[in-house]
């Protein structure tokens, strides 16, 4: 049932009077003007009662697996806590300096207001003597009690509304509750509400471990959290702390020596790090929570997701410090985006719009290969520049990358690693007559090598010859098995990657080299809390799918590894140590507009691409090898500092025998040693152990 607003009393009649001597005759002729304003003014929704404590908004908090902030989803940036787990000095400095008769006025300081009336008759500004209820009945419910009403009849008015609700909530609640919830209102700036927030951002630990000192500093900034903000203004923080402190002491909340050694403390402020920004991550657990019927805008809940807190940082820095590097190499034709943002020599009168300004992009995901989950994801090179997530919302043509499945194709097919291809000029017909003719990047044909040495020198007319031998629809299928959504046109140029792929879904696929040969899907959300720790959503266990023979996976992923070694990404490999097993594949497009690197460790896969939003060459002679795997090199890297890389065995199913690399036959006494290498085989298709089944190149290339 609606209560009745509070009736105006006595002692409301004597504030009355209190409040007309505090404001002055000039009430009276700013009343038409106040009430113009107060009429027009956009009032927030109905928060009920103005005497009652409402749930305040609260945020969402995205998580890292270790425990690290990501992000924070919600209108209001708040973080309720008990004031039972806070330090009794926390709420005592707040009492100190707001309301010192806090414990043992009704709501209303009728001394307060004396003060402040005697302050004004001489001369001195002793402000509105307002309680710690008072305030928190303007700051919960301001669609009734609106405190920026300060003069003439309309700001009368208010101080009466809200004295007689502050009178009205102390009937109704304890000083603990009120305190309580006074705390876990106010703001502190920039955004943040509430004690436990505003430590956690400006001391990086929880309002429970604050020390006397930051208590104190914290204490400051109701009175104004622009002018007392300790990171700009440390000096003012620190002359009013010191002021609270000797409030503290003379109010008995603290012995002089608690005070000296505060005071001691200097006003120092911690980097956030427990707070790694990942506005990425944020944006797809928000869609994927929101989408699962889990609220999270409404807050209080804690999303616990898949990434490496530490591995995302470096995957951001490497993608923001990669694209710049590019930016400044020789034969980079465009202006360079400063900081991601606004052209170097753009003027301010003529920069374009930052939405129009198509600067130089990254993405990268990095996933575990045995379950998909998402260790690190970058969706661009800023995304206070841009939030498109590049990652999960680009299409964009793989092109060599995607001989990876050609390849694996073919060898699920029966051919063998060191089978004779050729490297050769192609003329094909297509369906609509017209004749499609693949060329390499250094414009020339090696004639026959091995399966293996066309993968290492990513010889374009070889994949598109194996594609055509399996046929295009059995590459498509393997794709598809492997995770890959997107749609791959049925053409020969689509075996060197001429259509379009999602970065994260394309990356995801490439797990069925590394793990092997199950498809598995990309998963960001491990579990939902909510404020108790009770879990409010768990995504379904997906598992994984076979998608792969696993010994065509391990001899796929030990051609990749060739790549790296000797071939098209070696960039990659002078970053890692060689103490870490790497293997993967580079790509670039015809045009020169995509550049990409993909590839595994025995515990992540990662893929990285660079271009434009707006695609156009990235400069002449720009390749996936040197532009992307070099920033792919410092996410792995990285990653490895401190750690060692697992090993890749072998599954049943397989033998080994030494070749020599020239030939694709078995080494003699005459092999030169570097010529040797160590080549795997299903069992029955080694070298003697039965005549080769395949006749496709037997006759020469296709034309």
């Amino acid at each position: 049932m609606r209560r009745k607003a509070p009736s105006i009393t006595a002692q409301s009649i004597v504030g009355a009077a209190l409040v007309w001597a505090i404001f002055g005759a000039s009430a009276a002729q700013s009343q038409t003007s106040a009430a113009t304003q107060a009429s027009v003014a956009q009032q927030p929704a109905s928060t009920g009662e103005p005497w009652t404590l409402v749930q305040p908004p609260q945020i969402t908090l995205v998580v890292s697996r270790d425990g690290a902030i990501l992000g924070e989803i919600g209108r209001e940036k708040r973080l309720m806590v008990s004031i039972r787990s806070l330090p009794k000095y926390l709420p005592q400095a707040f009492v100190a300096v707001e309301d010192k008769r806090f414990y043992q006025h009704d709501g209303v300081d009728l001394v307060g207001v004396a003060g402040a009336i005697k302050g004004r008759i001489m001369g001195a500004n002793r402000g509105g003597a307002s309680t710690i209820t008072q305030q928190l009945v303007g700051n919960m419910h301001p669609d009734i009690i609106d405190r920026r009403e300060n003069s003439g009849v309309a700001g009368i008015d208010r101080k009466l509304r809200e004295q007689a609700a502050a009178r009205e909530m102390e009937r109704h609640y304890s000083k603990e509750q009120i305190l309580e919830a006074y705390l876990n209102q106010i703001s502190f700036g920039r955004g943040w509400f509430g004690v436990e927030l505003a430590a956690q951002h400006y001391y990086g630990k929880s309002a429970s471990q604050v020390t006397l000192a930051e208590a104190a500093a914290l204490a400051t900034m109701p009175k104004s959290p622009v002018q007392y903000d300790p990171v700009r203004n440390p000096d003012k923080v620190l002359q009013r702390r010191n002021a609270i402190l000797n409030l503290m002491l003379e109010q008995g909340f603290i012995t002089t020596a608690q005070a000296t050694e505060a005071k001691r403390e200097p006003v120092k402020t911690a980097p956030d790090v427990h707070r790694i920004p990942a506005p990425w991550i944020t944006d797809i657990v928000r869609i994927q929570a929101e989408r699962a019927g889990v609220n999270v805008m409404q807050g209080g809940l804690r999303i616990v997701t898949t990434i490496d807190a530490a591995l995302q940082q470096s995957t951001q820095a490497a993608v923001t410090s990669g694209v710049r590097d590019i930016e400044t190499q020789p034969g980079f034709k465009r202006t360079p985006c400063a900081g991601g943002a606004t052209p170097v020599k753009a003027s301010a009168a003529k920069a374009p719009a930052r939405a129009e300004v198509n600067c130089l992009e990254g993405a990268a995901v990095v996933l575990d290969p045995s379950t998909g989950e998402v260790r690190a994801l970058v969706g661009g090179r800023d995304y206070l520049r841009s939030s498109f997530n590049r990652a999960v919302d680009g299409n964009r043509q793989p092109g060599s990358t995607f001989k990876a499945f050609v390849y694996a194709a073919a060898l699920n097919e029966g051919m063998t690693a060191n089978s004779m291809v050729q490297d050769t000029a192609l003329k094909i017909r297509l369906d609509n007559k017209r004749f499609y003719s693949p060329e390499n990047s250094d414009n020339a044909f090696l004639g026959e090598i091995t399966m293996r040495e066309a993968l290492t020198r990513s010889r374009n007319p070889v994949a598109v010859q194996l594609a055509l031998g399996v046929g295009m629809d059995s590459v498509i299928a393997l794709a598809r098995r492997s995770g890959l959504g997107s749609s791959i046109a049925n053409y020969p140029s689509s075996a060197l990657g001429a259509s379009t792929v999602q970065p994260l879904d394309f990356v995801t696929a490439y797990a069925v080299f590394d793990n092997g040969g199950n498809a598995v899907e990309p998963r960001f959300i491990t579990r939902i809390d909510d404020r108790t720790g009770r879990a409010v959503y768990t995504p379904p266990a997906t598992g994984s799918q076979p998608a792969l023979d696993p010994r065509v996976a391990f001899i796929m992923r030990d051609m990749l590894k060739d790549v790296v070694e000797r071939g098209t990404g070696t960039a990659l490999r002078r970053i890692v140590p060689s103490r870490i097993l790497v293997a993967g594949k580079t790509g670039t497009t015809n045009d020169n507009s995509d550049v990409w690197f993909v590839g595994m460790t025995p515990e992540l896969v990662t893929g990285v691409w660079i271009g434009f939003d707006k695609p156009q060459a990235i400069a002449p002679g720009a390749f996936g090898g040197t532009l992307a795997a070099p920033i792919a090199g410092q996410i792995i890297a990285a990653y490895y500092q401190g750690r060692t890389s697992g090993t890749w065995s072998p599954p049943p199913g397989l033998v080994s025998a030494e070749l020599d690399r020239a030939t694709g036959k078995p080494s003699t006494v005459q092999t030169p040693g570097d010529r040797r290498y160590q080549e795997w085989f299903l069992e029955g298709t080694e070298p003697g152990a039965r005549s080769w089944p395949w006749t496709l190149f037997r006759n020469g290339p296709l034309r």
